[in-house]
């Protein structure tokens, strides 16, 4: 691919500049990693390591909602909770607003949380089951030491209010709510002190489906009431549609494609994208039995303990050749905004024409019907 002035080169991508009216980087990850490491024997030593996330580069803009998908096991979680520096990273840089947080302490990082926040997936154990509400969503404050105007139980009542809740619920205890009334305190919490970026684990898939689209609806409606900037991780791609401006795919630690809501949808380009895609159930009674061309893929997700070389979702790649097995895939932008990271991308041109595909390749995938 040909470098043009418009564009910036990085280690290992040619990625389009930013417009100079484009919004502002909130949050730029650089080669961001983490291994956890497995220990054997009385002396404990290091036999290997589980490598959840290897090496990823995106960055957040203010304002908008950057949504992560991919299967279960892909890093999805592990690369949230390295973000907002709940995790030690072992390698890779993490800024916000210009500042590298990665390696900061408890005290450099205090200051920061106001900032940064976090949405767990599981409303159940997140909150403190001995605590009132007033008490779960009122710690922000007492932790940071911030003495809302007008005192703080008037301020918890009106960010209960704020998230759908009765304020009158102040004093009673997180079983006497349903799973979704639990997000919404969790919600609450996370909003206490007005953050710039919020990531959300999982925020609905713990929750009953009817109660899916109110919460999401709510998200929706705080972003533009506070002005916040989401990283919302999910593996359902239907609610990620709905509420992310770009989109990043991960699979095996790896981010494989990243692009904006429209063009990821209308012409995703790797193929683990494009199955991914092909397995968003439609709720059309009239195609019922017809030719759905939904792709299965054959085999489990490799173990993140010892990932294929070259090119990682090649053992269950229908487009896979030589080449995938021995040179990973650099993340190119391979149209304005639009990256991947694959040797035979679909809806753009072939990078390695030619190259012999691999003997079964073509075995790795089936299409059923619905």
């Amino acid at each position: 691919m040909t470098e043009t002035p418009d564009m910036k080169k990085t280690d290992t991508a040619v990625i389009p500049r930013q417009a100079t009216d484009s919004p502002e980087v909130l949050l730029k990850v650089s080669g961001l990693t983490k291994h956890f490491p497995i220990t054997k024997g009385l002396l404990r030593r290091q036999a290997g390591a589980v490598k959840a996330v290897d090496g990823i580069d995106f960055d957040v803009r203010r304002g908008e909602t950057l949504g992560i998908v991919g299967e279960s096991g892909c890093g999805k979680s592990t690369m949230g909770r390295l973000i907002t520096r709940l995790l030690e990273p072992t390698g890779g840089t993490v800024e916000f607003e210009g500042k590298d947080i990665t390696h900061l302490g408890v005290a450099g990082m205090r200051p920061l949380r106001r900032d940064i926040q976090m949405i767990f997936q599981d409303p159940y154990g997140s909150l403190n089951p001995r605590h009132t509400v007033g008490t779960i969503v009122s710690a922000p404050f007492k932790l940071q030491n911030v003495m809302p105007e007008g005192g703080i139980k008037p301020e918890v009542q009106r960010l209960l209010s704020l998230v759908g809740l009765n304020p009158e619920h102040y004093n009673r205890y997180p079983h006497e709510f349903s799973g979704g009334q639990r997000q919404r305190i969790g919600i609450a919490r996370a909003l206490a002190l007005n953050p710039k970026l919020v990531v959300a684990d999982e925020p609905v898939s713990a929750l009953d489906v009817s109660i899916q689209a109110q919460v999401v609806n709510l998200l929706d409606d705080l972003q533009q009431e506070l002005g916040l900037t989401y990283v919302i991780i999910a593996h359902d791609l239907s609610v990620i549609r709905h509420v992310s401006d770009r989109i990043a795919v991960m699979y095996l630690g790896k981010i494989v494609e990243l692009a904006d809501n429209k063009a990821l949808y209308g012409a995703p380009m790797h193929p683990y994208t494009t199955a991914l895609m092909s397995a968003v159930p439609v709720p059309d009674p009239r195609r019922r039995g017809a030719a759905s061309g939904r792709i299965l893929l054959k085999g489990d997700v490799p173990s993140p303990i010892s990932p294929p070389s070259g090119c990682r979702f090649h053992t269950r790649c229908w487009k896979a050749t030589q080449v995938c097995t021995t040179q990973e895939p650099p993340l190119l932008a391979l149209k304005t905004g639009h990256q991947v990271a694959c040797h035979h991308p679909e809806n753009a041109p072939d990078q390695v024409p030619g190259d012999q595909p691999l003997p079964g390749a073509a075995d790795a995938v089936s299409t059923v019907s619905e």
